[in-house]
């Protein structure tokens, strides 16, 4: 055991929040006045004793001093690495600090007593056990620092004292744990101490590497997530701490707004169950996120939530025609439906069997008819929101009714964001493109739409991800399409068809007039008193550089003039205000792309030579004019049959093949010398050939091409047809005849032939087109020839083409 013995007097050197244990050397600043005094006052001191000056090291922790200091003799005084004053000094042994006294210089003296800290030999067993698993502890942690130098000098450390405090160089221990080692005497309690404390230090070390190697080899970005947002969690709950708020209120909020929101029955059952879930959860569980979003959701549609709609029926129909010339059906549609809604609004039938008055209509045309523009009409005619969904390109059937919750980053589909979006139960929904809709491995989009556009099902419509029934029997949904028959036909069997077949000239220039030149004024930084464009020119725009159903183009055409005149105002080449006129536009756009073939020089006519005849089709594009050329083979190169190109469809072959044998059957009535039709190859081609081309209406124009052929007498120019053949030679009904017939006039044709049995399909064709022309209803090909070809001149044998 540890004995006191040896009484000293020195100078006090105080350490600030350091400790310094008998056996280490540590070098003091001597700009320090404390340590100067001390120092100074040692040396004084050792003047007049033999040996090095010596002073008492204390540690001084808040002002206050421990009971026990270390012996320190001033080994060098010198310049420190810095160059500042310092001095070195070596810890010898513990001193047992007395009263204070007096003593040479500036420094505090006290009285001391040396305490024995040797240990009797031979050493315990114990003891010897202790100094191996310290040296082994030490040798591990310095080993982990890359230390080897110091491995070496302590293993040759033998003495229990001077083991013990050699772990004051431990940079890990606290200024607290150092004061223990100092105060403690006994080197074998010494030692046990720090032999604890280093273990216990490799021990927290041991589990930090383990947790960082762990997390290093595990983490990835889910976990980091995770881990981020457990930490925001831990903050939000320390700050609701802070704020006096207990936890569980984020649940209790969530009921709080359940029972608060304006929810029908149903619903508001399913919410409270899953705010159930939520308080039942723990924090850990992913289900809670999955049910706050889906809370969330809830909580946002507008549940009970209707515009009032516009019962001016009168105000609705001034609405309907100052946003959109033309389209008289669309607006009759609405107009009926509005009045509808008034009378059974008034007769208090707002709601019969579940269901309310909504509507759902198919607006198809072709493209820059106004069809979408015209949703955003029909809501501000109605006085309700508009939403517009587009489904051009959706593949997958989740877009439609949602994903379910089990899935990751799963959503409502687009009619119940449609819904949310808009505010309120009964929006004007636009379902755009409904024709592009695919179907692939995801599912068929367009058959979840069946439940959607079904008057008799959609108020008890399921989202996947919702789950409980939203009611959209008052929407009103307008559904966009260009082909017709992209549509599926149970979907399409579940909505009104409404057609738009596209402006005559007429209408196109009022709305040029009204809309599209205002428009595009503004966008190319003009008014109305700076250019205008005349009638003229507008017409001319709208006949000869776009030949279109609809008005896109158009309106590109006089964005481009508008640009072409501002940017020569700013070049100062022309002075404003101007007036475009119809002799203007060669000059600023150029030449028209689509002079009439009636405006043609008659020698360049595509029907100047025999075998060339004019017929009507329908495209994606709207009504469109087609040519139908035939030629025959010279009867040397043997070639017979029947040719064909243009890249036809099975339909149009058949009616090829019905043409040339009603023509080989029945063409000696008409004077044809049929036996040619026996001997030579027959050839017949479609311009446009990169186009695909079907269907049976195009039979009386290819009898006709090929009676021309035959006959030697050309198709009049003015002449365009359409309708079905037979063998017999009966002028069929066909399709398309509105389209058709503003196709005509677009190009500039006066005279139409078309099957008698689509007579009644005139009362849908614009008067004013009507008017402008010849229309033909014709039940045998045999009037068609007699109308489509011009007279034989001069009696002279007919020129027959022959085929290369």
């Amino acid at each position: 055991m540890a004995s006191t013995s040896t009484s000293l007097t020195l100078p006090v050197l105080p350490l600030d929040d350091e400790v310094v244990l008998p056996g280490m050397v540590v070098p003091l600043d001597l700009n320090d006045a404390d340590v100067r005094a001390a120092v100074e006052a040692a040396q004084a001191a050792a003047r007049s004793t033999p040996g090095k000056p010596r002073v008492l090291l204390v540690p001084r922790i808040d002002g206050t001093y421990p009971g026990t200091g270390v012996l320190g003799t001033v080994e060098q005084v010198g310049r420190l690495a810095d160059g500042d004053p310092g001095a070195l000094i070596r810890g010898r042994g513990r001193v047992r600090i007395g009263a204070g006294t007096n003593g040479p210089g500036a420094a505090l003296w006290v009285e001391g007593t040396r305490i024995d800290e040797s240990v009797p030999e031979p050493v315990p067993g114990q003891v010897a056990e202790l100094v191996t698993e310290y040296k082994a502890l030490a040798t591990a942690w310095l080993r982990k620092r890359g230390a080897w130098q110091v491995v070496d000098r302590v293993q040759a450390i033998d003495d229990v004292s001077q083991l013990a405090d050699n772990s004051g160089y431990s940079p890990f221990l606290t200024t607290e744990q150092k004061i223990e080692l100092l105060e403690t005497a006994d080197p074998v309690a010494r030692l046990k101490l720090a032999t604890q404390q280093l273990r216990d230090h490799l021990a927290e070390q041991d589990v930090a590497e383990t947790i960082a190697k762990d997390v290093q080899e595990g983490v990835d970005k889910q976990q980091r997530e995770f881990l981020l947002r457990r930490q925001l969690e831990a903050v939000r709950k320390e700050l609701r701490e802070l704020n006096g708020e207990k936890d569980g209120e984020e649940s209790d909020d969530y009921r709080a707004r359940v029972e608060a929101a304006d929810l029908p029955e149903n619903v508001r059952e399913a919410a409270l169950k899953e705010v159930d879930k939520l308080e039942r959860s723990s924090d850990q569980s992913p289900e809670g996120s999955w049910i706050r979003t889906w809370l969330d959701t809830v909580l946002e549609l507008p549940w009970n939530e209707r515009t009032q709609d516009a019962y001016d029926i009168q105000g609705a129909k001034a609405i309907l025609d100052a946003e959109h010339a033309g389209l008289e059906d669309v607006k009759e549609r609405i107009t009926e439906y509005l009045a509808v809604r008034k009378r059974r609004n008034d007769r208090g039938l707002g709601v019969v069997g579940g269901r309310r008055g909504g509507a759902v209509l198919a607006l198809v045309g072709p493209p820059g008819v106004g069809k979408t523009s015209l949703g955003e009409s029909v809501a501000h005619a109605m006085g309700r929101k508009f939403v517009r969904v587009a489904l051009g390109g959706v593949r997958d059937e989740a877009e439609i009714r949602g994903h379910r919750r089990t899935y990751v980053g799963a959503l409502p589909g687009r009619i119940v964001r449609a819904i949310k979006e808009a505010g309120s139960m009964n929006p004007v929904v636009l379902l755009d493109e409904i024709d592009k809709v695919g179907s692939d491995f995801r599912g068929d989009p367009a058959a979840a739409l069946l439940e959607v556009l079904d008057p008799a099902q959609n108020h008890t419509f399921r989202d996947h991800y919702l789950e409980v029934e939203l009611d959209l029997s008052d929407v009103v949904f307008l559904a966009t399409a260009n082909v017709l028959e992209a549509i599926p036909e149970a979907l399409l069997d579940r909505m009104e068809l409404v057609r738009l077949d596209g402006y005559t000239e007429d209408e196109k220039i009022v709305i040029a007039r009204d809309h599209l030149l205002p428009r595009q004024l503004e966008r190319a930084g003009l008014n109305k008193d700076e250019v205008a464009i005349d009638e003229g020119a507008l017409r001319r725009l709208a006949g000869e550089y776009t030949r279109e159903a609809g008005v896109r183009n158009l309106e590109r055409s006089i964005a481009r003039l508008l640009r072409k005149v501002a940017a020569e105002h700013e070049l100062g080449e022309r002075k404003l205000p101007f007036t475009i006129a119809d002799g203007d536009l060669r000059d600023l756009i150029g030449r028209p792309h689509h002079v009439p073939e009636s405006a043609q020089d008659p020698a360049e006519r595509r029907t100047a030579v025999p075998g060339v005849a004019t017929g009507l089709a329908v495209t994606g594009a709207g009504g469109d004019v087609l040519f139908v050329e035939a030629s025959l083979a010279d009867p040397e190169t043997g070639a017979a049959g029947l040719t064909l190109t243009g890249q036809l469809g099975d339909v149009m072959k058949e009616s090829a093949q019905i043409a040339l044998s009603f023509l080989r059957s029945h063409g000696a009535e008409q004077e044809l010398p049929v036996a040619d039709l026996k001997d030579r190859g027959v050839h017949i081609h479609f311009p446009a050939g990169a186009v695909p081309k079907d269907g049976p209406s195009a039979g009386i124009t290819m009898t006709t091409a090929l009676a021309s052929l035959l006959s030697g007498r050309l198709v009049r120019t003015d002449v365009a047809m359409t309708g079905e053949v037979s063998l017999t030679g009966r002028v069929l009904p066909i399709g398309g005849v509105k389209q058709k017939l503003l196709a005509a006039h677009r190009a500039g044709v006066t005279t139409v032939i078309i099957p008698k049995r689509n007579e009644p399909d005139l009362d849908d064709v614009p008067a004013e087109v009507l008017d402008k022309l010849d229309v033909h209803a014709v039940t045998d090909v045999r009037q068609v020839l007699e109308l489509a070809l011009a007279p034989a001149t001069n009696g002279a044998a007919p020129e027959v083409p022959v085929a290369a």
